[in-house]
């Protein structure tokens, strides 16, 4: 199989493209290296075993051109900070929907059949019913998943007109060696420059489902390989949950700190578009056979490893 691979230097991205070299299979990753990073699958470069395209999908005859003879999109590449979105309302449209659109308009070009997108929990704004199954209607509370949600569409409505297959997985924040944002890498990186205090957004409260990176793209294949349906969607993400201040006591404890005093800025978000409470029903992936194998503790003290030996991800 020739599978292309968008975003492919970026940290889910690149575990794909492990996984699909795993597989014997030839791999060209997409990606204008605006947040990725050349380390996260230079082993597999400097084999020979992957290529990599840099150009950014905003410019569609690049796209088409790289898209020929491919077999397979997994399409990764997106804006991923939530936050960014207040300050700048039309990022996630251009970084999502429109290189979205350019990437299925490619495959149409090119006659390539079959996508694998990777969506967002986000798409769920705040939900009322927990866990939250894949067929809850959101009110949308973030750019960022107002976005993700016109891209399953646009991918739907691409399958429906030209015949094209796709598989959608919604996630929770996904973490592991290689992670380049979010909750654990903030906290790691202001312990590190001050062992003695630590912000924390909102009031602690908030509870998150994570979800090890090796769990993730174990799901991404396995559905992939059992499911057969035109668009199939799938939530991915743990069992557990666990609030924001025992993420931050985990990576405390983790770095080996003592008697760091928490600051909180008050308020059940840390910012619009935060959700309180994120907590998927995945039992359609667990039809399937999948189940997650790592703890979400344990997910955050091997991010937290990881993060502590690998400094080049605080270089932008």
């Amino acid at each position: 199989m020739k599978s292309i691979v968008t975003g492919g230097c970026g940290f889910i991205a690149s575990h794909v493209v492990d996984r699909l070299v795993g597989q014997g299979h030839d791999v060209t990753v997409i990606d204008n290296m605006s947040t990725g990073f050349r380390e996260n699958i230079a082993g597999h470069l400097d084999s020979g075993k992957v290529s990599l395209e840099k150009f950014d999908l905003g410019d569609l005859k690049k796209t088409v051109k790289a898209l020929k003879g491919a077999d397979t999109v997994f399409h990764l590449a997106a804006n991923a900070d939530v936050r960014r979105g207040l300050e700048d309302n039309f990022r996630d449209i251009d970084r999502n929907l429109i290189v979205t659109y350019n990437v299925l308009e490619a495959m149409r070009r090119n006659d390539v059949k079959r996508i694998v997108f990777s969506s967002t929990a986000a798409t769920y704004g705040e939900p009322d019913v927990f866990p939250t199954p894949e067929s809850y209607h959101p009110r949308q509370t973030s750019f960022y998943g107002a976005s993700k949600l016109a891209c399953e569409g646009l991918i739907e409505a691409f399958c429906e007109a030209y015949g094209m297959q796709a598989w959608t997985y919604r996630f929770v924040s996904v973490q592991g060696e290689r992670h380049p944002h979010g909750v654990t890498y903030d906290f790691v990186k202001k312990l590190s420059q001050d062992p003695r205090e630590l912000e924390i957004l909102g009031d602690g409260t908030a509870r998150k489902s994570y979800l090890y990176i090796g769990d993730c793209v174990d799901g991404f294949f396995l559905g992939f390989g059992k499911a057969d349906a035109r668009v199939n969607l799938f939530n991915l993400g743990h069992e557990e949950y666990v609030n924001v201040r025992k993420v931050a006591d985990t990576i405390v404890d983790e770095m080996g700190l003592k008697d760091v005093r928490y600051r909180f800025t008050g308020g059940e978000r840390g910012w619009i578009g935060d959700s309180p409470l994120v907590h998927l029903d995945t039992s359609r992936m667990r039809a399937l056979g999948w189940k997650p194998k790592v703890s979400i503790e344990e997910t955050v003290r091997r991010t937290v490893r990881w993060l502590l030996a690998n400094p080049y991800v605080y270089g932008r």
